[in-house]
């Protein structure tokens, strides 16, 4: 059994991703190809949004949106510490400094109040995580950014085709950044990533920042990167394209099954009123977790845990000072969560293998 199953995937749309590729490697275009420009605007056209700018990670989208804000040092930036670690890595990178609030207890999003209790005059973006696949409550974090006259990014690199009240992530905020690393939703075949905005000036210096600051061949009008996406892997993506909704359908539909049947022996993801969820990750929390997880491996279901340890416990981010403790929900709930096998492929067969393992592996570990 596979946590995430890439090979089906590849299988089942070999032809087109075959026959994409192979039209790249024809034309020999590798860098910024046709196919490049005709993703971005089909996401664009998706996402309800005016631009969209491809790039080479999940990463650089957010550190090209930090770039294109001219965020630097001597200013603040708000998230979480439950998240991946580029979230807060790139806020370093850019010489900003790194402020961390705590998350809720449910959704496991950030807690809105005490975002509001973190701006100071030198917070310049908050940059909420749009986690395991659903949307943090944007409409109130926009009508507090727009309070203090602060943009805000999302990091939707796990929620790239979840709706809240009927508006798409990465197109509900001053930018929104998504990942196309193979195991979200939405993946290539290698790294990839894009941002959303309909701020025409913000989108041309992203692009700019992308190409080494210009847009222009040797016209370089800002200090950039090389954040280029690559155009196969925009063939790639183009070629999954028409599956992605009956993709996105299948694991929500498969999140809602496990849900109903594996209510009554852990926590189960509480989806917001108004939110629609990928399940980039169906994630459990029990108090046993460790022993559950040895249980399942024993039986040949793989599982995960994102995130054992809180950004502020790496010793990277050691030098903000925070300790064990500063982020209480945050850290209890690394200790507790387990994300099981998710992916549209997954047959009721072996989600129900699954269920039927966790339930007496909770009863049999108590």
């Amino acid at each position: 059994m596979d946590f995430i199953d890439l090979k089906t995937q590849y299988r089942q749309y070999k032809t087109a991703i075959d026959e994409a590729i192979h039209e790249v490697l024809d034309n020999s275009n590798y860098v910024m190809g046709k196919q490049v420009f005709s993703l971005e605007e089909t996401l664009a056209n998706y996402v309800d949004a005016k631009h969209c700018i491809s790039v080479a990670s999940g990463t650089d989208s957010l550190l090209i949106s930090l770039m294109a804000l001219d965020i630097g040092p001597g200013d603040e930036v708000i998230t979480v510490p439950y998240t991946w670690i580029s979230t807060a890595e790139v806020i370093k990178l850019v010489g900003a400094d790194v402020v961390f609030v705590d998350i809720e207890p449910t959704t496991y999003n950030i807690d809105l109040k005490q975002m509001e209790a973190a701006i100071t005059p030198k917070t310049k973006a908050i940059m909420p995580v749009s986690l395991f696949g659903q949307m943090p409550d944007y409409e109130a974090i926009n009508a507090i950014a727009n309070k203090h006259g602060i943009p805000v990014i999302e990091d939707g690199a796990q929620s790239f085709g979840a709706t809240q009240n009927g508006k798409k992530s990465c197109g509900v905020t001053t930018l929104g950044c998504t990942s196309f690393f193979p195991a979200k939703p939405f993946g290539c075949y290698g790294d990839g990533g894009a941002i959303f905005t309909s701020d025409d000036a913000l989108a041309d210096k992203c692009r700019a920042v992308r190409n080494h600051g210009g847009l222009v061949r040797h016209d370089h009008r800002y200090v950039g990167l090389n954040g280029r996406f690559d155009t196969i892997q925009a063939a790639v993506l183009l070629a999954k394209w028409p599956h992605f909704d009956k993709e996105v359908q299948a694991r929500q539909a498969i999140g809602q099954r496990y849900s109903e049947n594996l209510g009554n022996c852990c926590i189960t993801p509480a989806i917001a009123d108004g939110n629609t969820s990928v399940y980039a990750q169906y994630t459990i929390r029990l108090p046993n977790r460790d022993a559950v997880a040895a249980s399942l491996k024993e039986q040949g279901i793989p599982t995960a845990i994102y995130y054992p340890s809180s950004v502020h416990q790496q010793p990277a981010f050691a030098y903000l000072g925070y300790k064990t403790g500063s982020f209480p929900v945050s850290e209890k709930v690394g200790d507790e969560v387990l994300s099981l096998p998710m992916h549209p492929f997954l047959s009721e067969s072996d989600q129900d293998t699954i269920v039927a393992a966790v339930k007496e592996a909770t009863l049999a570990t108590v």
